[in-house]
């Protein structure tokens, strides 16, 4: 299992993100309920917020999105943020 990337355009806590990078670690518990497509869903909700940091371990920084509603279901997606980069990537998601 191998991370996959797409291109996206959204701004998160003010930084143009271009790129999103997708850990297959959902595969193993959540295949069922979670694709790629999703998640790409779920990140474009990220789009203009600005969130608190859960976790830093440089240079990574880490985020919960704990409550993320798409067509009336809730889920919950953890991400990160690499210092100086331009991409978000998703480390996990499932539905709440």
């Amino acid at each position: 299992m191998s991370r996959r990337e797409y291109p996206i355009k959204i701004s998160v806590n003010n930084l143009l993100i271009t790129k999103l990078i997708i850990d297959p670690h959902y595969e193993l518990k959540h295949s069922d309920s979670i694709s790629d497509e999703l998640i790409i869903e779920l990140v474009k909700k990220l789009d203009g917020i600005e969130l608190g940091a859960d976790d830093i371990d440089p240079p990574f920084t880490y985020f919960t999105s704990d409550k993320i509603e798409l067509n009336g279901k809730f889920y919950k997606l953890v991400w990160l943020l690499e210092d100086h980069q331009i991409y978000i990537g998703v480390v996990n998601a499932y539905r709440r």
